[in-house]
């Protein structure tokens, strides 16, 4: 069946069983609302805070330490089993929070629904809630409204609408009543940009008047089907959350398998086997990094802190990472890369080229004619021309007093215009004044231009031509030439042409502007359009386009020192693209474009093939957007999706990291999005990108800390169990160690400085586990050199002095042991006394006072029964010292000899 753009009206009217001038009768409105529900966007069922919070269980980790936290507490060990269960309540009530408003999606969009329409029904106008609309209803449009439903127009007159939030397209596109792809259907559907003739919910009447057919409400309409793909979508776990899963069960298995061996040989020993349990899960309790859930949220909440003061929101804790891990940045250009300004770049006469400076819509600017800068107002060419150029327009440029901004009211090619007369210093309001106009041709389709006619000073008047050059230039007898009318000849045409497809060329927007005096006797000859756009005289090209920003420029270079690759994904022309990403770095001779029409074609292993050396996606869909992030993925790339409008929002949530533009952004895209830029700056992502590196190489480091320090306490309990001594550790002391001890040095690693060439650096390889490379090896190495040193402290206080004093002396050894570690675990690579004992003052101060609570525990009488520790010695702690700081020299030593560290990029080079 044909889509409804390409029928006739009289199909459509047949088709929907209405009537143009008498719309639908009251009880067929009644009959269809029963049938098809009220025009608005349905509301997936929202997870409760309590789902939220059970949801926070499913993390291995977390689960094993429920468990440990379960054990302890049946074996009455239950101020082991309060402490986790405080860790885990704290960690679940923090995700609870970050989670609340993920989910708010479709309620944005539903926001942007239009809260009344006009209608005719029972053959009489009507101003009806928008949710009421249904199939088959007449609704007339004009300046200023909003689309309530999905329309089919049957009459149109000047009208243009914005659909930027829909399609990713800056300009306002010109409607038409006529059918679409008329003459050959079967090309295939058109994509939602090119339905001319179709009005789509949620868009913005520009200029014009028009009515239409209601085809589609609620979830049938465009924008609903867009809320039914954020709806499909699942929220897939970050690398950090994958990587850190991995290491749950990694760890889960160690545990299980060394706690069994202990049981055993314990049990072959003769030792009772409830005895061996309480051993077991001492042991099991020792190997979990209880303090990593939730120093890796209080890290990732600092980091969000920090990235506020970059202009970033971020709305989901673990999303600060994922932007360190992103490989490709899918960024929509409109608004995004570009300034989202139509800006007048080239004004040419016919015997002169004018450049134009001045940035965005400020009236600010200089004009420049072969690298010199000239007067507008004194040529008496380009004067006129400007003149003309505001005066045919019907746009205005005005301050915002809230935000010292100038705004463009109305079409903003003619902004462009207005602001360009406005840098040559010609206000509108006094033009306008001088030459009142007294008539109005508006812009039309089929003429492809716009003409107004003026009263000048003299009594006289002026007709003004503005329109598409090759239209425009077909009306012109003549051409302005310093000041005098000059016979406009094949040639003069041709040339001005040839400059025409150059601009284009350029992807520049060029329109012609042309005149024609009408003497004082002839005034009342000027009654039809043919009157007026006859015998023209030629005035030049104005040629403009939406800049890029200047600050994504050096962003993009940046992306791509940094080994990220952007993809331009745009609504517009390939031709515009391609010169705009040219200019910002994006495109380079070689890489490809691909139309969402060629993408239509392609299969998903066609497309996947593709992307690698693609680097512009235009004239593209919210659908396409989808499958282009979906390939990416299967290429395994990490992807991040800016953007501003709706059409982005279901790619957002696609994408491993959604980034919304926090200014133009809409709700919907904020609400699908995982960060917000606060300045819709490209070049924040780049600070983003710093940050997410940052964050995860300092997770590193103190994973790398918590694990071989763990892994010394197993060494320590299980060692001794292995080689017939008795417990080293009591369960307490053990918690102690892993909660205090552990979690401060951790913490403060979390804030260590980033290394200089962070940014240098490719981005980390998503595959890899967070135990690649060296760091498996150093945490291996490392522990098992712990649990000798605290081993070994036990040994000798056993066999010198009581079991009291050798499990005092294990207990100090290992958490002394244990802060030189957090030192260590700064570099896999650089020296500790290179990078600088004082660089990081967080973790010398964690050092001190960690050190001073564990010092405490052993000297204070009542804490002594606590702990079950006793009084040392000085001969006792001249053992304990020398044992923990000897993993420094240790770790040093593997330094200089390059075991520890892996090479880096910039090294090899």
């Amino acid at each position: 069946m044909k889509k409804c753009y390409q029928q006739s009206i009289d199909e459509v009217v047949q088709y929907s069983k209405t009537d143009l001038k008498i719309g639908l009768s009251s009880p067929e409105v009644k009959k269809r609302l029963d049938e098809v529900g009220p025009n608005q966007l349905e509301e997936k069922k929202g997870r409760t805070p309590w789902d939220m919070f059970l949801g926070q269980f499913k993390d291995v980790l977390v689960l094993i330490l429920l468990i440990s936290a379960l054990v302890s507490f049946i074996l009455g060990e239950v101020s082991d089993a309060m402490v986790i269960a405080i860790i885990l309540i704290l960690n679940a009530t923090l995700g609870v929070v970050q989670e609340y408003k993920a989910e708010k999606s479709l309620a944005a969009l539903k926001k942007m629904t239009t809260p009344n329409a006009l209608v005719i029904r029972d053959g009489k106008q009507a101003r009806i809630e928008a949710t009421q609309l249904v199939p088959g209803d007449i609704v007339l449009l004009e300046s200023g409204d909003h689309i309530p439903a999905d329309l089919r127009l049957s009459m149109v007159t000047s009208l243009k609408i914005q659909e930027a939030v829909l399609t990713g397209e800056s300009l306002p596109v010109e409607k038409t009543a006529e059918i679409i792809d008329k003459d050959n259907i079967s090309t295939g559907d058109q994509d939602t940009g090119d339905q001319d003739n179709m009005a789509f919910m949620g868009t913005a009447v520009i200029s014009g008047r028009g009515r239409g057919i209601v085809v589609a409400t609620g979830m049938k309409t465009e924008m609903g089907q867009i809320a039914g793909m954020l709806e499909e979508q699942k929220q897939e776990d970050t690398p950090l959350q994958k990587k850190l899963n991995q290491v749950g069960k990694k760890l889960g298995l160690i545990i299980l398998v060394v706690v069994g061996l202990v049981v055993l040989i314990g049990s072959l020993r003769g030792i009772k086997f409830f005895e061996m349990f309480l051993i077991g899960i001492s042991l099991a309790v020792a190997a979990v990094p209880e303090g990593l859930p939730a120093v890796v949220t209080v890290v990732l909440a600092l980091g969000v802190q920090r990235m506020i003061k970059k202009n970033v929101i971020v709305r989901r804790l673990p999303a600060v990472e994922t932007l360190g891990a992103t490989t490709v940045i899918c960024s929509d250009k409109t608004g995004t890369l570009t300034q989202n300004q139509m800006t007048v770049r080239k004004l040419v006469l016919p015997e002169k080229n004018i450049e134009v400076e001045g940035e965005g819509y400020r009236p600010v600017g200089k004009f420049y004619q072969s690298e010199q800068e000239i007067q507008p107002q004194t040529d008496p060419d380009l004067s006129l021309l400007l003149r003309g150029a505001v005066l045919c327009n019907n746009a205005e440029l005005q301050k915002n007093n809230e935000n010292n901004q100038w705004e463009i009211i109305g079409d903003p090619t003619e902004g462009a215009l207005v602001v360009t007369a406005a840098k040559a210093g010609y206000d509108k309001k006094k033009l306008e004044q001088d030459y009142p106009r007294v008539k109005e041709f508006p812009f039309d389709s089929d003429r492809k231009q716009m003409s107004t006619l003026h009263q000048t000073p003299d009594g006289s008047q002026i007709i003004f031509v503005k329109g598409a050059p090759d239209q425009v230039i077909s009306f012109c007898t003549y051409y302005q030439k310093n000041g005098t009318k000059e016979e406009m000849g094949e040639s003069i045409k041709n040339k001005v042409l040839a400059q025409n497809r150059e601009l284009a060329v350029e992807a520049l927007r060029v329109l012609a502007i042309a005149y024609r005096l009408v003497d004082k006797e002839n005034l009342d000859e000027i009654k039809e359009i043919k009157d007026a756009e006859k015998e023209l005289i030629f005035l030049g090209l104005i040629a403009m386009i939406d800049p890029p920003r200047k600050e994504a420029i050096e962003s993009v270079k940046t992306c791509l020192r940094a080994g990220i690759h952007p993809i331009m994904i745009t609504g517009d022309y390939s031709l515009t693209a391609k010169a705009i990403a040219s200019e910002l770095g994006i495109y380079h001779s070689g890489d490809r474009i691909i139309t969402g029409e060629e993408l239509e074609k392609m299969s998903p292993s066609e497309l996947e093939e593709a992307v690698g050396n693609t680097t512009i996606f235009a004239r593209v869909s919210p659908r396409h957007k989808r499958r282009i992030v979906s390939a990416l993925q299967k290429n395994k790339q990490v992807v991040a999706m800016t953007g501003d409008g709706v059409n982005d929002a279901p790619a957002l949530k696609e994408s491993d990291i959604g980034i919304a533009m926090g200014i133009t952004g809409t709700d919907v895209t904020k609400e699908a999005s995982d960060m917000i830029l606060t300045d819709d700056n490209f070049a924040s992502i780049v600070g983003a990108v710093e940050e997410g590196r940052k964050i995860y190489q300092n997770i590193k480091k103190f994973i790398h800390y918590l694990i071989s320090c763990n892994l010394g306490e197993i060494i320590t309990i299980a060692g001794a169990i292995f080689i017939g001594l008795p417990y080293p550790l009591i369960p307490i002391q053990i918690l102690w160690v892993n909660l205090v001890t552990d979690g401060l040095p951790a913490l403060a690693l979390g804030l260590d400085p980033a290394e200089k060439d962070i940014m240098q650096m490719p981005p980390r390889d998503p595959n890899k586990g967070i135990f690649s490379g060296k760091m498996g090896f150093n945490i291996f190495s490392q522990g098992i050199f712990i649990g000798l040193l605290s081993l070994s402290a036990f040994y000798i206080g056993i066999s010198f002095y009581s079991l009291e004093i050798a499990r005092t002396m294990a207990f100090a050894t290992l958490s002394f042991s244990q802060l030189a570690q957090s030192l260590n675990a700064r570099s896999q690579k650089f020296s500790i006394f290179r990078i600088g004992l004082f660089t990081n003052l967080y973790l010398i101060m964690a050092i001190f006072i960690s050190g001073l609570l564990q010092f405490l525990v052993m000297v204070i009488p009542s804490l002594q029964v606590i702990f079950k520790t006793v009084w040392l010695d000085l001969n006792q702690w001249w053992i304990v010292v020398t044992l923990s700081l000897a993993p420094i020299i240790y770790v040093e030593f593997l330094k200089l000899i390059h075991v520890t560290g892996d090479v880096r990029p910039c090294e090899k080079q």
